[in-house]
């Protein structure tokens, strides 16, 4: 486990350093120092999934790893939105949720905010999409929502939760 732990941390460091503009006021020492054994476990995952996670500086002060692979992580494709709407879908049910899925490995999807935040850094999901964290309001009417990158622009849809395509994944962070 060390040793994945190991190869992991050093994989991080090396996307850090080639990605400095997601963090340009960061030190890799700050954030080694806040690498938990459960944060790596939670970042190990999202690593294998496709995730390529790397630190991005929020405008808030927060520091997030995010999932910053360029389309959206191919191991978290073709799920629904939450076990909600899993357990409605009478046919053709996808193998899980991207919210259970999630918080099983102890990560969250990306909001509105931090999706439109991580799309100033680069562009992302051109030709894939991305289930966010959907208001309460706009779940309890069955729908959910999600974000893709199109004509050099953000866009946010909404769509049944019980839905799902083998082009739209989910995208996770965890705070640092």
């Amino acid at each position: 486990m060390t040793s994945d732990f190991a190869t992991l941390q050093d994989s991080l460091q090396k996307r850090f350093a080639a990605h400095i503009h997601r963090h340009p006021t960061v030190e890799w020492n700050e954030v080694r120092a806040k690498l938990s054994v459960a944060t790596l476990r939670s970042l190990g995952w999202m690593e294998q999934t496709g995730g390529e996670p790397d630190v991005i500086s929020m405008p808030d002060g927060r520091l997030l790893m995010i999932d910053c692979a360029s389309e959206s992580p191919t191991g978290r494709r073709s799920l629904c939105y939450d076990d909600l709407a899993l357990e409605k879908r009478k046919k053709n049910k996808p193998a899980g949720s991207a919210v259970a899925t999630a918080t099983s490995h102890g990560v969250a999807l990306l909001t509105e905010d931090d999706y439109r935040h991580l799309q100033t850094l680069g562009e992302f999901d051109l030709k894939t999409s991305t289930w966010i964290e959907t208001p309460e309001t706009i779940r309890t009417q069955g729908g959910a929502l999600f974000c893709d990158r199109r004509y050099d622009n953000v866009f946010v849809y909404h769509n049944g939760a019980d839905s799902y395509y083998a082009n739209r994944g989910f995208r996770t962070y965890l705070v640092l």
